[in-house]
């Protein structure tokens, strides 16, 4: 189980709106009520949605946070299958799971989000890792130990979106920053896979255009989502309008330190942090 203390303020007591979701007790009264809903909508939809997650004025803290940063980021144009790896060769040439996307998105690694952050802050909350973990009805769960994909910004631009594809954590937990003006649904299929297994049909389905059974919701400012990425193939439409589409990205994992392969790395962040990781190996065998 997540250890719930620390020496300073838990910054979800300051920054969550308690009175909607009161999130720092989920062992009685309305806390428990909050758990149990949240408990069973995982469990029935696969996701989880709050709105109006953040007080008006935090919400307004950590998207100023995160349009100063994203001038600094890199424009990525990732080229990835829905599964962020290497292809199956076994796979007919024609098959729709051998198909690559371009993910194009301005993003910010984990690295490049300061400690002192309020956002930083809020995804190193206690309050808040306990809370996800009892949403997802888990023993024990910790935030990310990988140095760029624990906490990721990403701002889609108008006329892009994103690419399908699965998470390469369970759990997905987003928070929004800012909404399109118009478009950047999320969308999904939930539990299109498990650990063993795949609905083919439905992901083949979804793969050559056909939206018809695929689940989506539009989402407003300062939203939390809780979703099995892992599991449920999903991306986001096109945004449209004037303004991007941000989106913060907690990520957490039952291992306490466990991180991504850096090809996987690679693959998502580009020459940046391919940059990096060529320049410590050269130094570790220097």
């Amino acid at each position: 189980m997540t250890d719930t203390s620390q020496s300073k303020r838990d910054v979800a007591l300051d920054f969550v709106d308690l009175d909607r979701y009161p999130i720092a007790d989920l062992d009685n009264g309305p806390g428990a009520e909050l758990l149990a809903q949240c408990q069973l909508s995982i469990d029935t939809n696969g996701w989880c949605n709050l709105d109006g997650f953040l007080h008006s004025k935090a919400l307004k803290q950590v998207n100023s946070e995160a349009n100063a940063l994203l001038p600094t980021a890199e424009i990525l144009h990732v080229k990835r299958n829905i599964y962020q790896g290497a292809i199956d060769p076994s796979l007919p040439d024609d098959d729709p799971r051998r198909r690559e996307f371009i993910h194009s998105a301005v993003q910010l690694a984990d690295d490049q989000i300061p400690a002192e952050s309020g956002l930083k802050q809020l995804y190193q909350s206690e309050i808040l890792t306990e809370f996800v973990r009892r949403v997802q009805m888990k023993d024990q769960l910790y935030r990310c130990a990988d140095e760029f994909q624990a906490l990721n910004v990403v701002a889609l631009q108008p006329g892009s979106g994103h690419a399908w594809h699965y998470d390469t954590t369970e759990c997905t937990v987003t928070l929004l920053l800012q909404a399109a003006e118009k478009g950047g649904e999320f969308t999904f299929i939930p539990n299109s896979r498990t650990d063993s297994d795949e609905d083919r049909e439905a992901v083949d389905r979804l793969l050559d255009g056909d939206l018809s059974h695929a689940q989506t919701f539009a989402r407003g400012a300062g939203t939390l989502t809780l979703f099995r990425g892992g599991y449920s193939l999903h991306g986001v439409t096109k945004v449209e309008g004037d303004r991007p589409r941000i989106t913060a990205t907690m990520t957490y994992d039952e291992q306490p330190d466990r991180e991504i392969g850096d090809e996987i790395n690679i693959r998502i962040y580009g020459k940046r942090v391919e940059n990096i990781l060529a320049s410590r190996k050269a130094e570790a065998t220097g």
